[in-house]
């Protein structure tokens, strides 16, 4: 007997939804898109306030249990289905990947996201403060990557996948990957596992053409 979809909640443009989407086919798991229409401002009625206080997409229906918050969607598929492979169960395992995870709703979210709402849906950011620290992170990202294949270790884990999707798109928001060579390298290994799903792209920043 085949498992329910599990439904998730997401736009094709936002970063957090695609982290969710992505680790769900990485794990090979039925799922159900549902599109929540930002722009006319479907995520702030009743209806998805009621699955979502915040207002906020992504959110997952796995069978009746309801999860908000990218992060903690993908703790929680890797604590349900991920058999171990996706989210240490060490102190010090753990801890690399929530430092990860802090990573992608701090530096991240403040840096490359910031950056590309600023060219994809016309946020009023200070183009030059967040494409500064978009650079301040992938230096320190280009480093780090310079001795391991992945942000934890030998071995992909939800760190990687909540951080790549904003990283991926980073040249959307005007920010250049080209001196990063360990950090393109790190997309590339996370493109080639098996179930990698894209994001949809945009012609912006360093993407128009």
């Amino acid at each position: 007997m085949s498992r329910p979809a599990i439904k998730l909640y997401r736009h094709p443009l936002s970063g957090h939804a695609h982290r969710v989407e992505l680790m769900l086919s990485l794990l090979q798991l039925p799922t159900e898109l549902v599109f929540v229409d930002l722009a006319n401002g479907a995520h702030k009625q009743a209806d998805f306030l009621a699955i979502n206080p915040f207002g906020q997409v992504p959110v997952i229906d796995d069978a009746g249990t309801l999860v908000n918050d990218s992060n903690a969607i993908l703790v929680y598929l890797a604590k349900r289905y991920g058999e171990g492979r996706w989210l240490a169960e060490d102190a010090v395992g753990a801890a690399q990947v929530q430092r990860w995870l802090s990573v992608a709703a701090g530096q991240v979210a403040y840096g490359p996201a910031a950056a590309r709402l600023i060219t994809v849906f016309g946020a009023a950011f200070n183009a030059d403060e967040v494409i500064n620290r978009a650079h301040v992170l992938l230096t320190v990202m280009e480093g780090e990557l310079g001795s391991t294949a992945f942000l934890t270790g030998t071995e992909p884990s939800i760190a990687d996948v909540a951080n790549y999707s904003y990283i991926a798109h980073a040249p959307e928001g005007n920010v250049s990957l080209e001196a990063y060579p360990n950090v393109r390298a790190w997309l590339a290994r996370i493109e080639a596992l098996p179930g990698f799903v894209p994001m949809q792209r945009t012609a912006a920043g360093l993407q128009a053409a």
